[in-house]
Protein backbone atom coordinates (compact mmCIF):
# COMPACT_ATOMS: atom_id res chain seq x y z
CA UNK A 1 0.00 0.00 0.00
CA UNK A 2 1.54 3.19 -1.30
CA UNK A 3 1.69 6.28 1.59
CA UNK A 4 -0.84 9.06 0.57
CA UNK A 5 0.80 11.91 -1.20
CA UNK A 6 0.03 15.36 -0.23
CA UNK A 7 -2.61 16.99 -2.44
CA UNK A 8 -1.46 18.82 -5.67
CA UNK A 9 -2.49 22.37 -4.30
CA UNK A 10 -0.48 21.89 -0.96
CA UNK A 11 2.73 21.37 -3.23
CA UNK A 12 1.58 24.96 -5.44
CA UNK A 13 1.12 26.88 -2.36
CA UNK A 14 4.00 26.11 -0.97
CA UNK A 15 5.56 27.22 -4.33
CA UNK A 16 3.58 30.14 -4.27
CA UNK A 17 5.23 31.09 -1.14
CA UNK A 18 8.65 29.98 -1.80
CA UNK A 19 8.55 31.99 -5.17
CA UNK A 20 7.32 35.11 -3.55
CA UNK A 21 10.01 34.96 -1.01
CA UNK A 22 13.18 33.41 -3.90
CA UNK A 23 11.56 37.09 -5.62
CA UNK A 24 12.02 39.16 -2.56
CA UNK A 25 16.06 37.57 -1.72
CA UNK A 26 16.87 37.78 -5.26
CA UNK A 27 15.45 41.21 -5.77
CA UNK A 28 17.01 42.82 -2.20
CA UNK A 29 20.29 40.85 -2.17
CA UNK A 30 20.74 42.01 -5.95
CA UNK A 31 19.66 45.69 -5.87
CA UNK A 32 22.39 45.53 -2.23
CA UNK A 33 25.08 44.95 -4.33
CA UNK A 34 24.35 46.56 -7.81
CA UNK A 35 24.39 49.63 -4.81
CA UNK A 36 27.84 48.32 -3.26
CA UNK A 37 29.43 47.70 -6.74
CA UNK A 38 28.21 51.70 -8.06
CA UNK A 39 29.79 53.26 -5.32
CA UNK A 40 26.51 54.49 -3.67
CA UNK A 41 26.96 51.86 -0.44
CA UNK A 42 30.27 52.15 1.11
CA UNK A 43 32.26 48.50 0.56
CA UNK A 44 30.71 45.56 2.76
CA UNK A 45 31.42 45.72 6.14
CA UNK A 46 31.64 48.87 6.36
CA UNK A 47 29.37 51.16 8.37
CA UNK A 48 26.56 52.83 6.45
CA UNK A 49 25.23 56.39 6.97
CA UNK A 50 21.15 56.60 8.24
CA UNK A 51 20.20 57.56 4.95
CA UNK A 52 21.25 54.60 3.01
CA UNK A 53 19.47 52.45 5.67
CA UNK A 54 16.13 54.10 4.98
CA UNK A 55 17.62 53.66 1.39
CA UNK A 56 17.02 50.04 1.65
CA UNK A 57 14.28 49.92 3.64
CA UNK A 58 12.55 51.49 1.23
CA UNK A 59 13.55 49.16 -1.71
CA UNK A 60 12.63 46.15 0.51
CA UNK A 61 8.89 47.47 1.27
CA UNK A 62 8.77 47.71 -2.45
CA UNK A 63 9.82 43.88 -2.74
CA UNK A 64 7.91 42.64 0.17
CA UNK A 65 4.88 44.03 -1.75
CA UNK A 66 5.78 42.18 -5.49
CA UNK A 67 7.45 39.47 -3.24
CA UNK A 68 3.90 38.84 -1.39
CA UNK A 69 1.68 39.88 -4.85
CA UNK A 70 3.75 37.11 -6.47
CA UNK A 71 2.67 34.35 -4.08
CA UNK A 72 -1.29 35.74 -4.23
CA UNK A 73 -1.23 35.84 -7.63
CA UNK A 74 0.31 31.65 -7.72
CA UNK A 75 -1.62 30.75 -4.87
CA UNK A 76 -3.99 28.29 -5.76
CA UNK A 77 -6.43 29.46 -3.97
CA UNK A 78 -7.01 31.78 -0.96
CA UNK A 79 -4.55 34.47 -2.61
CA UNK A 80 -4.70 36.75 0.59
CA UNK A 81 -3.86 33.65 2.90
CA UNK A 82 -0.70 33.11 0.42
CA UNK A 83 0.66 36.69 0.78
CA UNK A 84 0.36 36.90 5.02
CA UNK A 85 1.55 33.93 5.40
CA UNK A 86 4.80 34.85 3.09
CA UNK A 87 4.61 38.03 5.58
CA UNK A 88 4.78 35.73 8.51
CA UNK A 89 7.45 34.06 7.10
CA UNK A 90 9.21 37.29 6.51
CA UNK A 91 8.58 38.37 10.26
CA UNK A 92 10.58 35.76 11.97
CA UNK A 93 13.28 36.12 9.62
CA UNK A 94 13.91 39.44 9.87
CA UNK A 95 13.62 39.39 13.98
CA UNK A 96 15.79 36.23 13.90
CA UNK A 97 18.23 38.84 11.81
CA UNK A 98 17.73 41.58 14.42
CA UNK A 99 18.21 39.27 17.22
CA UNK A 100 21.32 37.87 15.85
CA UNK A 101 22.52 41.73 14.87
CA UNK A 102 21.79 43.42 18.04
CA UNK A 103 25.24 43.67 19.37
CA UNK A 104 27.31 43.09 16.14
CA UNK A 105 28.10 46.90 16.03
CA UNK A 106 27.65 49.33 12.97
CA UNK A 107 28.33 47.45 10.00
CA UNK A 108 25.54 44.98 10.69
CA UNK A 109 23.66 48.32 11.00
CA UNK A 110 21.27 50.20 13.25
CA UNK A 111 19.36 48.99 16.02
CA UNK A 112 16.18 50.48 14.85
CA UNK A 113 16.67 48.98 11.22
CA UNK A 114 16.00 45.18 11.65
CA UNK A 115 12.71 45.99 13.82
CA UNK A 116 11.56 48.45 10.97
CA UNK A 117 11.77 45.45 9.27
CA UNK A 118 9.35 43.63 11.19
CA UNK A 119 6.83 46.25 11.72
CA UNK A 120 6.31 46.93 8.22
CA UNK A 121 6.72 43.39 6.75
CA UNK A 122 3.16 42.07 7.30
CA UNK A 123 1.76 45.29 6.36
CA UNK A 124 3.67 44.80 3.09
CA UNK A 125 2.27 41.27 2.37
CA UNK A 126 -1.16 42.74 3.30
CA UNK A 127 -0.67 45.30 0.82
CA UNK A 128 0.92 42.57 -1.60
CA UNK A 129 -2.36 40.58 -1.49
CA UNK A 130 -4.78 43.02 -1.96
CA UNK A 131 -3.12 44.51 -5.06
CA UNK A 132 -3.51 41.22 -6.64
CA UNK A 133 -7.53 40.98 -5.02
CA UNK A 134 -7.63 44.70 -6.85
CA UNK A 135 -5.83 43.35 -10.18
CA UNK A 136 -8.25 40.45 -10.30
CA UNK A 137 -11.42 42.48 -9.93
CA UNK A 138 -10.39 44.92 -12.56
CA UNK A 139 -9.46 42.41 -14.72
CA UNK A 140 -13.11 40.77 -14.78
CA UNK A 141 -14.82 43.96 -14.99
Amino acid sequence: MSEPRPPRHLLRSIGAVFAGLVAIFILSIGTDAVLHAGGVYPPPGQPMATGLWLLATAYRIVYGILGCYIAARLAPNRPMAHALVLGLIGVAISTAGGIYAWDKGPTYGPRWYAWVLVAITLPSAWLGGKLHARRRVTATV
